[in-house]
């Protein structure tokens, strides 16, 4: 029986009613593994983010196309729920966009978001100087996705990300206008609203825009809980750095003590795990791990060749 794309996977979430879909950072294939085994049910691979933490380079530009889908399409790879990969600008004009919509779906990928900066000034999200194309070249730069996705596989999932609310050239009016529009002309599956500054401003956003919407953080106070996205009307919450912070702090912690303790460090750590086991991230069975290794060993090789495996 043929399974469900990971496009049409994520479709199902973002569309469901009366639970929240939280989108996380997979720092690498590895994390998404562990992220899925805790229930996780679709990830986020931001250019900045996770492009970056392989890389080592920020998220002003530098990184290219390909070194995007090549990182998304690895971690897609690795787990069964969807992957969205950042596009960023679309890394050129309406040729460009269409590339990287047919090289996500040959990656597996099951989505792209992409935003409204202009590609020579391409900033990290809540940047001082951000700016937006004008919505005409916004709106084509979306159109040439949707158009790629519909031609390839219409379940890949085309998402827009506004900047407009703090660019330096555009106003709270005009993100709203942009948001319609983006979703309206465009046709994109899911608009996000990149820095609202209030409840009622994301209100607003709702009200303008029909189907999928969320929102990062921006200028509010702090995250919004599920129920909170829900009496909103919003049933995608936006959570991507999260997972970083974490692992961040534990891996500090772990280093600042490993500096005062050495391998006492790691004798610390094995017993405060003792009664709290954590998930680790190996191949299942069903991957091409150490387990489908062996079965195809025993397939290929003589009996002399296998007994290896007896000593």
């Amino acid at each position: 029986m043929k399974t469900a794309s990971k496009g049409a996977l994520l479709r199902a979430l973002m569309n469901r009613r009366g639970k929240v879909l939280a989108i996380l950072h997979p720092p690498t294939a590895a994390h998404a593994r562990i992220m899925e085994k805790s229930g996780c049910e679709a990830v986020f691979v931001g250019t900045g983010g996770v492009v970056g933490a392989y890389t080592g380079l920020a998220d002003v530009g530098a990184l290219g196309m390909m070194e995007c889908v090549q990182i998304a399409g690895w971690i897609a790879a690795s787990v069964n729920m969807p992957v969205i990969m950042d596009g960023d600008t679309g890394h050129g004009g309406v040729m460009a966009v269409r590339r990287m919509v047919r090289e996500c779906i040959r990656a597996g990928i099951a989505g792209v978001r992409i935003d409204d900066q202009p590609i020579e000034g391409k900033r990290r999200t809540q940047s001082a100087g951000v700016e937006v194309v004008p919505i005409e070249q916004a709106v084509a730069r979306y159109r040439a996705a949707v158009d790629m996705k519909n031609e390839l596989d219409p379940d890949f999932v085309v998402m827009a990300q506004c900047y407009a609310r703090d660019a330096s050239n555009s106003s709270l009016d005009d993100c709203i206008v942009r948001l319609k529009a983006y979703r309206e002309e465009a046709g994109v599956d899911w608009v996000q609203l990149e820095s609202p500054h209030s409840i009622e401003e994301i209100k607003l956003a709702r009200a303008a825009v029909e189907g999928p919407l969320s929102f990062m953080k921006g200028k509010l106070p702090g995250y919004l809980g599920f129920d909170e996205h829900l009496a909103l009307g919003i049933n995608i919450a936006w959570y991507p750095g999260f997972t970083h912070h974490v692992t961040w702090a534990a891996l500090s912690d772990f280093m600042q003590a490993f500096q005062q303790k050495g391998v006492g460090a790691w004798d610390d750590f094995v017993a405060s795990r003792a009664d709290h086991p954590y998930l680790m991230p190996e191949i299942g069975a069903d991957g091409e791990g150490l387990a489908k290794q062996r079965e195809l060993e025993e397939k290929y090789l003589s009996g002399a060749a296998l007994s290896k495996y007896r000593k």
